[in-house]
């Protein structure tokens, strides 16, 4: 009995057959539950130009164009994150990021909607921002009285939050200011003319205060523990301020190697109930996934990570998010 072996050519077929059978078998694999990419359109609010929310948007949007070719994200900018919070509640956006205060003043104040509100992730904290020019004689927020400052534009987390900081440290927004609703896009090119000081609550650092912290025309002015404390008193959603410090590392030029006393609030992935489950799944792994690559270009989206990500007080997960960290459970 003679034995016969197939010819090199053949033998290469049947070894490249096999490779393309073992990748598909690999990327069904990966792929959660072996299905196809969903598809359709969905509108995600990001936030102000020169914000993080922003420019986080833009490259989540760029990761999910990869991982589901088929669905058709739109990008609305937004004031910030009260608007976030109700143009999701609302319906007219599927997902948004916004700060867990604003949230939870959302749902406090009973507004349309509010029980609808689902968790999707936890990702990364916004620092409280009060920028003045260097050579200002501002050196606490009581100085503020008097001054022309800029407070966020209505229905952004930054309003209120310098809202909340102003009344905390005895100045009426209405009455003992001259506010201003410049945000991160107008404020600092303002700054010193048309403006003594303008409050930002954002991830470090942002686009809109590296562009001028090499010229150093600007300082900051520290947010005690002691003012935290009086905010928490007023209970609601201020028990999510935390007291912290600003890292030297966020604008080099302008710290000279100091932290800066303020304070943080943690940001949500935010969606909707009805929002398909399969769907907020795929983003949830989305986002994970590409923590790295949208760290490089966004450095606050570095600290998103998956022992925190599910903490998405005071939301409920959507059950979406929830499949997705069953799923990668040790």
């Amino acid at each position: 009995m003679s034995l016969s072996f197939p010819r090199p050519r053949v033998r290469a077929a049947l070894l490249g057959t096999a490779v393309v059978v073992a990748l598909g078998l690999l990327l069904a694999w990966l792929l959660p539950l072996g299905e196809k990419p969903p598809g359709g359109t969905v509108t995600f609010s990001t936030g102000t130009r020169a914000g993080v929310y922003q420019k986080y948007g833009e490259l989540l949007h760029a990761e999910l164009r990869k991982d589901m070719p088929g669905l058709d994200v739109r990008l609305l900018t937004s004031a910030g994150s009260q608007e976030n919070v109700e143009r999701v509640a609302s319906g007219r956006a599927d997902f948004t990021i916004a700060a867990a205060d604003a949230v939870e003043t959302y749902r406090l104040d009973g507004a349309p909607g509010a029980d609808r509100l689902r968790g999707v992730t936890r990702l990364y904290d916004d620092y409280v921002q009060l920028v003045v020019p260097s050579g200002s004689d501002i050196r606490t927020v009581a100085d503020l009285r008097g001054k022309r400052v800029a407070i966020g534009l209505p229905h952004s987390g930054v309003r209120l939050i310098a809202t909340q900081v102003l009344r905390a440290s005895g100045i009426d927004p209405d009455r003992d200011i001259t506010a201003r609703e410049d945000g991160i896009d107008t404020g600092p090119g303002r700054l010193g003319t048309e403006l003594d000081a303008f409050f930002w609550s954002g991830g470090l650092p942002t686009d809109g205060l590296k562009r001028i912290a090499e010229t150093g025309a600007f300082r900051f002015v520290p947010i005690g523990e002691d003012l935290v404390a009086k905010l928490h008193a007023y209970g609601g959603a201020t028990r999510y301020y935390r007291a912290t410090n600003m890292p030297e590392s966020a604008y080099p030029a302008v710290q000279n190697g100091a932290v800066v006393p303020t304070m943080a609030v943690s940001n949500l992935l935010v969606t909707r109930e009805d929002v398909d489950p399969r769907l907020t799944e795929w983003l949830t792994r989305t986002v994970l996934d590409s923590r790295d690559g949208i760290g490089a270009h966004v450095h606050s989206a570095q600290l998103v990570d998956l022992r925190t990500a599910i903490y998405t007080d005071p939301l409920d997960l959507h059950e979406g998010a929830r499949r997705y960290y069953r799923s990668v459970k040790p």
